[in-house]
């Protein structure tokens, strides 16, 4: 007899063998089916779900209960079809979601200011590190994870494209760059082997140990280069986070869009590719992120309305 912990696993080598990832999905589906161990249950029951999708920790967001047996009813839904038995914890039962905050939009002066303060950095590879990262985000709107996961190949100097493999659900993609990016990153690249010359890493960017910039730890550093310069959060918002420099972006070329006259329905598809999203879907959500774009946007469609007999 299968148990529920293989039928986990096959679960999750399926969805990953058609390019899930599951990083965070798997983590909390394979708590839920220790839990099923843990009381003794031999299939998925919508009181167990419940029960253990309310095992928060005191003060969480009940939206968290949500997401956590939206796993239970996804898995339950997979595991009904080898074993009848299952029950599938109905849809409304926590109808709690989380609001999507909108992000901090840095200014200039305000992602100038970040990268003087990583140029402070005691040790000047870090230094180098946080600079230079900071301002390829800023310019081209990858993910940490993105940028990290660069490796020396994959940078075509002539071409001034990045091929960021690390994206996404796997999905690879080219990335263009402005020649003043390629010649920011080409003087990292000959810094970066004078302060590490015995780096054990194809990576782009090297720590102080000669392996690979850690994508997880750069949050940290990152909140700490934030408040050294001065960045608050705006009235009711959340502290910017490195994440706001993909918004910044991402909003920033809408924004110019706009004021250039371009049809940005049509550039919208392009500009989707260009960030890796999995469709335009989360690109459109930009729309509502700032009151200066939902301006703009307003301010056009009244000038076609007017148009209209």
């Amino acid at each position: 007899m299968t148990s529920l912990r293989e039928h986990a696993e096959d679960y999750l080598a399926m969805r990953r063998n058609l390019g899930f990832t599951l990083e965070g999905h798997g983590r909390t589906l394979m708590d839920f089916v220790r839990y099923l161990e843990e009381v003794g249950a031999t299939t998925v029951t919508t009181d167990l779900a419940v029960a253990w999708a309310t095992r928060t920790a005191p003060g969480a967001n009940p939206a968290r209960w949500n997401a956590r047996i939206t796993v239970a009813r996804i898995f339950a839904r997979h595991l009904h079809a080898l074993d009848p038995a299952t029950e599938i914890p109905p849809a409304d039962l926590m109808p709690l979601h989380y609001r999507r905050i909108s992000p901090h939009l840095f200014t200039p002066d305000e992602i100038a200011a970040l990268m003087a303060a990583a140029a402070s950095l005691r040790h000047p590879l870090r230094a180098l590190n946080y600079t230079t990262l900071i301002g390829l985000l800023a310019v081209t709107g990858m993910r940490v994870g993105e940028a990290c996961g660069l490796d020396r190949t994959d940078l075509d100097w002539d071409a001034g494209v990045l091929t960021v493999r690390a994206g996404k659900l796997g999905k690879a993609r080219e990335v263009p760059v402005h020649p003043s990016t390629v010649q920011a990153l080409r003087g990292y690249d000959q810094r970066r082997d004078g302060l590490q010359p015995m780096a054990a890493t194809p990576a782009f960017f090297v720590n102080a140990r000669g392996g690979r910039l850690a994508a997880r730890r750069v949050p940290v550093t990152f909140a700490r280069l934030r408040d050294a310069a001065g960045i608050r959060p705006a009235a009711g918002g959340r502290k910017p986070r490195i994440h706001d420099l993909r918004h910044t972006f991402c909003l920033a070329t809408m924004l110019d869009w706009y004021r250039t006259g371009a049809d940005v329905q049509a550039q919208l598809p392009l500009l989707s590719t260009y960030l890796g999203h999995i469709d335009p879907v989360s690109t459109y959500w930009y729309l509502q992120a700032a009151p200066e774009l939902l301006t703009l946007a307003a301010g056009r469609l009244d000038a076609f309305l007017g148009d209209l007999p």
